[in-house]
């Protein structure tokens, strides 16, 4: 099996070298328009290899040639978030730079499945969606497990806990208006609920919501290392056709009161990509939290469709 890698900086990057490490593909294609810094970046990683025991091969390129034959293309390029930028901010360039790689890829591979990373990640679904005609279960987006990951990470600090122990629930937009569901997360099968107070987790739950920003703010740039990972994680789920059931930008058709929007919700991941969205119950207030979460993504959308690209 084949993964092409579209962007070659931090995240694209990291993802590259993550499923490398899972050793569950042939091969790893890591394009970019810097082609040295693609072919770079996949000779470090091989190197790596004969260390970490992997038997991926890895390759860096700038050449759509090399990418022929793909069954998942992870998409990452664009540019990222500087400090004070919005993700809103991102729009008019970041879907150009998907629109032209999705048309790229698609002149080289017949049916993959794609994964954006892209921000802003909700739109830049929708913009991949639109630009390479597929069935929505084939084109998806990154988010979700990144933000939940993010808040079980919040809460392991603040229990003092191994974060292998919490399973967690969000949905929405990757953004602000992320809605974080306590009332789905649980510590060894403990409802948080019961092991933490209601101002302690309102608290982790806004630095969930700001947890991108955060990082910007630190480092001055996005961050790559989770968001890699968490990417990478959606391969393997993938490869392995192992139904894994994870949180991830798809097109609604219905699910929970909405249509033709672009938001986080758990699904089944498999080797033809979402094999179901999840519908789980939510509450007059979380639903509530939910619509608004997509009204501003349609927001963002209807900006994308006026740019005509």
């Amino acid at each position: 099996m084949k993964v092409t890698v579209v962007g070659a900086g931090n995240v694209g990057a990291t993802v590259a070298n993550v499923i490398a490490h899972k050793d569950i593909v042939k091969e790893v294609v890591l394009l970019d328009l810097i082609g040295d810094m693609a072919r770079g970046k996949a000779l470090d990683s091989w190197q790596q290899a004969p260390i970490d025991y992997y038997s991926t091969r890895l390759t860096g390129t700038e050449n759509y040639d090399d990418t022929a034959g793909s069954d998942i293309v992870v998409i990452t390029a664009g540019i990222p978030r500087k400090p004070g930028m919005s993700r809103d901010d991102l729009i008019s360039t970041n879907a150009k730079i998907v629109t032209s790689v999705v048309g790229s890829i698609l002149s080289k591979s017949d049916n993959p499945i794609i994964i954006i990373v892209s921000n802003p990640l909700d739109v830049m679904t929708y913009a991949a969606h639109a630009a390479s005609g597929f069935d929505s279960t084939r084109v998806f987006g990154m988010a979700g497990i990144l933000d939940t990951s993010r808040y079980r990470a919040f809460l392991a600090t603040e229990l003092n806990v191994s974060p292998k122990d919490i399973q967690a629930l969000l949905l929405g937009g990757h953004g602000d208006t992320m809605v974080p569901l306590p009332r789905y997360t649980t510590v060894a099968g403990i409802p948080l609920t019961e092991l933490l107070a209601a101002d302690k987790i309102e608290a982790i739950v806004q630095r969930t919501k700001k947890g991108g920003g955060e990082l910007v703010k630190l480092i001055g740039t996005s961050a790559w290392y989770a968001p890699g990972a968490a990417a990478a994680q959606m391969v393997e789920a993938i490869v392995k056709n192992e139904n894994r059931i994870y949180p991830c930008c798809v097109k609604m058709e219905g699910q929970y009161g909405l249509n033709d929007v672009y938001l986080g919700v758990p699904v089944k991941l498999n080797k033809n990509g979402i094999g179901d969205v999840i519908e789980v119950g939510l509450n007059k207030d979380e639903l509530a939290l939910l619509h608004n979460s997509a009204d501003h993504v349609k927001k963002v959308m209807n900006t994308f469709d006026s740019m005509n690209l």
